[in-house]
């Protein structure tokens, strides 16, 4: 197949092509970087003649409220354009769980409206919801700190690594489109607190964690399942674990 990555040179656009390579397929990294910009249009004709699929795992360049919701506005509605075009027959969109349940946070609102888009373009999608991947938790755990300590929601938290995001998204993209909704998550279900304290841990960084219900993600207000998916039977769960990888990382 033919399979064309939107946001190709980024972590999960990288282990994508990868993995879609490795299994033989045709696979095309499209990123301004390439000449393919959706959010202009630029290059996307070109790079979609032919393809079987169409995987978007672009990202914002900012994550201001505005910029953000422009940039998953106007890039879906230029690329979904394109594949409508090129007669592309599976567009398969990268997004996060919980993003319908934070309407606190601009980033989660702007991919709630980049699903929107997807569902209603008329191109048959499947939309993947992905937990935090563990490559973010050193950043989220920056974020919250709080004088000499470290603050973060009391809520569950489970991430996943970004290699088996992208393994997920290549057997999405190899198969029919769902015209649906699935979830992607990390093997293990633990407190926010927990990941977080083992992440800085693991660089010697030994503060204390605390967990408060009235910190904020990012601006968002948690409940205890916010990050989490709603359904833990019908999840696909990541094989890696965090300690496999932190002592790899």
């Amino acid at each position: 197949m033919r399979i064309v990555v939107i946001g190709g040179s980024g972590l999960i656009g990288q282990h994508l092509t990868t993995e879609l390579s490795r299994q033989g397929h045709e696979a095309i990294a499209a990123s301004p970087s390439s000449g393919v910009n959706a959010l202009t249009g630029e290059g996307l004709a070109e790079v979609l003649a032919g393809a079987d699929a169409v995987v978007d795992v672009s990202n914002s360049p900012s994550f201001e409220d505005a910029a953000v919701l422009d940039f998953f506005e106007r890039s879906g509605r230029n690329l979904l354009a394109a594949e409508r075009e090129a007669g592309v027959k599976h567009h398969v969109a990268l997004s996060i769980v919980g993003t319908d349940r934070l309407e606190g946070n601009g980033y989660f609102r702007a991919k709630v409206a980049q699903e929107q888009i997807v569902k209603g373009s008329g191109i048959p999608f499947t939309i993947v919801r992905a937990t935090q991947f563990f490559e973010f938790v050193a950043a989220i755990a920056e974020s919250s700190v709080d004088g000499d300590r470290l603050v973060v929601p009391d809520a569950d938290f489970q991430p996943i690594a970004a290699i088996d995001v992208a393994a997920a998204l290549a057997d999405v993209a190899l198969g029919s489109a769902r015209n649906a909704t699935i979830e992607v998550a990390g093997p293990d279900r633990q407190p926010f607190r927990d990941f977080v304290a083992r992440r800085i841990a693991a660089n010697g960084d030994h503060r204390e964690v605390q967990a408060d219900r009235a910190a904020r993600y990012f601006g968002a207000a948690l409940e205890t399942g916010s990050l989490v998916p709603a359904h833990a039977e019908a999840v696909r769960l990541g094989p890696t674990r965090f300690e496999s990888w932190l002592s790899a990382a």
